[in-house]
């Protein structure tokens, strides 16, 4: 019997150790639901559907940025204010993956130190795999135990600006963006996409000689912001300055994201984008398991090898080759 057969735990101690709000009881489960073998697959399953009803009280928030903008170091300051402010936190964060051995570095435990310390605070990284844009597959479920476990609050930061953002916008209720300001023409470097997604932009490093620059690039960006068409829930994304290093400004985004999450939940626009994520995670994991199990087929396996040398060759083109593939799949 192996070390990981071992250390499974039964269904109702997984449930009662993510309910009770357990950091190691959740860190286990969350272990279960990251596990690629099929028999914790279906254990996982049957878990996020007894704590299903628990989920769903957190706020929801998306954080990314550009590479060396500090996430982690504004993740850490920021979420101090969260816990001050009397609501528990999880942060997550999606770690990337090798292409090429599968590691990952999973370094942000260290980078903030401070808030995982905290016994308010709850923070875990997970590997991206090969999931499309670097998010993991499992993001959204372990966002579910991290609410059945009572956490207020619920962070995920991305890798960077990229595909995987469009993944994180459709799991969260509030996306923030965060940019530095002084590092040349201030609207380069960033996708239009990324910025219409943005229900704030954070500039973050303001302190120092950064300040008047970073002054400068919120205007450059709230003339931005105002190019892209109205927003369906009526909100208008804001821009914002801080200073990670010497915590200014951040009790302002704070407050900006509390009259967000009230707005909304008046308005009705907050039920009815939870609800939409909802359907579109409903695809989402029809496609993940579709390609799973097309891929884990006793059929495709025996064939595969020999149409990907059939393509090498040139004797089929990819396409013909991935239809007679599916076509065998779905007899």
């Amino acid at each position: 019997m192996s070390l990981k057969r071992r250390n499974r735990l039964s269904l109702e101690e997984y449930k009662s150790g993510v309910l009770s709000g357990d950091r190691v009881g959740l860190s286990r489960a969350i272990t279960l639901v990251e596990s690629t073998l099929d028999s914790d697959n279906e254990l996982a399953a049957k878990l996020i559907d007894e704590v299903y009803q628990y989920t769903g009280n957190s706020f929801r928030v998306g954080i990314t940025g550009v590479p060396g903008v500090g996430k982690s170091t504004f993740i850490e300051s920021f979420g101090q204010h969260v816990i001050d402010s009397g609501k528990k936190l999880a942060v997550l964060t999606i770690d990337p993956s090798s292409q090429k051995t599968g590691g990952s570095i999973l370094g942000d435990k260290t980078r903030m130190e401070k808030l995982s310390r905290s016994h308010q605070a709850f923070i875990r990284p997970s590997p991206s795999g090969d999931a499309l844009g670097g998010v993991a597959h499992k993001t959204r479920e372990t966002m579910l135990l991290c609410e059945a476990a009572g956490y207020d609050f619920i962070f995920i930061e991305t890798v960077g600006v990229g595909q995987s953002e469009t993944a994180v916008k459709n799991m969260v209720d509030f996306f923030l963006l965060l940019m530095l300001a002084g590092a040349g023409d201030e609207l380069q470097g960033i996708k239009k996409g990324i910025m219409e997604m943005a229900d704030a932009i954070a500039i973050n490093k303001a302190d120092g000689e950064n300040i008047n620059n970073a002054q400068k690039a919120k205007k450059e960006y709230q003339n931005a912001l105002h190019l892209f068409p109205a927003n369906e829930n009526g909100w208008i994304p804001k821009v914002k300055t801080c200073s990670s290093l010497n915590d200014e400004g951040l009790q302002s985004i704070l407050e900006l994201l509390n009259k967000f999450n009230l707005e909304q939940k008046e308005s009705g626009f907050f039920d009815k984008n939870r609800k939409e994520q909802a359907i579109h995670w409903m695809h989402q994991t029809i496609h993940h398991f579709l390609k799973q199990n097309f891929y884990k087929s006793p059929e495709i396996l025996k064939k595969l090898s020999n149409f990907e040398e059939e393509v090498r060759n040139g004797n089929k083109h990819s396409v013909q080759a991935a239809r007679t593939l599916l076509n065998h799949y779905f007899k």
